[in-house]
């Protein structure tokens, strides 16, 4: 059993060597299908903690009518403070305000740095316990709403419930794409298989003709196909992982800094998964070409 296994892979290698142009197209196509489908998974990995990171931010920010007084701003303080539930209690400055997004230390002629203090308005912003639900914080910012100096109450609800849309909207785009990939790696990796599989006929018929059984003859191809889609993964994650550090390190570090999360690559685990069916698809597109072609 191990000889034959030994045998086989070094046919299965020896047969990749010996059409190596044949492979090389197969394997860059497919890369090329995993690229699209992993930069959808990309954009929805992000997408998606970014998503995670506003649910979890349990924070809102309070914004004061100019003829608010530093008297209103302290009473406002203490009143919330007292509230259940609440952490902190903060005023920014307009001044703090500009600060904070880093915009002082830009460079003099970018046209955020050139915005007036003023652009930037003073508010109160509270942080409250992560277990808080949405209709507690709802009651609360309601309350808060009705009292005369309040200009308005931001509690990035609504902008969560957007993105959670949309990252909907890229599972189901990212589902759909998968399946183009699939069918596109059944397709290249079968017709590849079938091609190899006419240029060495002679030595598939003088196999038989010696009594070699159907594994002995379609193993080397099983593995030649399953190799195929696990290259063309791994060479997608490769190029995939250039093009995310290059975007990377041109990304504006404000950005990230204005979305809370650093923009990360794909998790490990959807990384083996790509290479894992990659080459799982490979095998059964090999399975598939070679049905018609050697009999079982």
């Amino acid at each position: 059993m191990l000889d034959g296994s030994i045998g086989i892979t070094r046919r299965a290698r020896r047969g990749m060597l010996r059409e190596w142009r044949l492979h090389a197209l197969s394997i860059f196509s497919l890369a090329v299908a995993f690229v699209c489908l992993g930069a959808a998974l990309l954009v929805v990995t992000n997408l998606r903690s970014i998503e995670d990171r506003w649910a979890k931010a349990g924070r809102a920010s309070i914004y004061l009518k100019e003829s608010a007084t530093q008297q209103d701003i302290e009473a406002f303080k203490t009143a919330l403070g007292a509230v259940p539930g609440v952490t902190k209690v903060r005023y920014v400055s307009s001044g703090q305000a500009r600060s904070e997004f880093g915009l002082l230390e830009m460079d003099s002629k970018s046209e955020l740095a050139a915005l007036p203090v003023e652009a930037f308005p003073a508010s109160i912003e509270v942080e409250v316990k992560p277990e808080m639900t949405e209709a507690e914080m709802a009651d609360i910012v309601a309350k808060i709403k009705m009292l005369p100096s309040v200009e308005d109450v931001e509690t990035y609800q609504a902008w969560t419930d957007r993105l959670s849309r949309l990252v909907r909207g890229g599972v189901a785009a990212s589902a759909l794409l998968a399946l183009v990939v699939f069918a596109s790696v059944l397709a290249v990796v079968g017709s590849t298989i079938r091609l190899a599989l006419q240029r060495r006929k002679t030595e598939v018929e003088v196999l038989k003709l010696v009594g070699a059984t159907d594994r002995f003859v379609k193993g080397p191809f099983l593995l030649e196909g399953s190799a195929q889609g696990g290259l063309g993964a791994v060479g997608a994650v490769a190029l995939l992982a250039a093009l995310f550090l290059l975007v990377r390190g041109r990304l504006d570090g404000e950005l990230a800094a204005l979305v809370g999360v650093e923009p990360s690559f794909l998790p490990l685990s959807v990384v083996v998964g790509m290479v894992g069916v990659g080459a799982l698809l490979g095998m059964t597109a090999a399975a598939l070409g070679l049905r018609r072609l050697v009999s079982v």
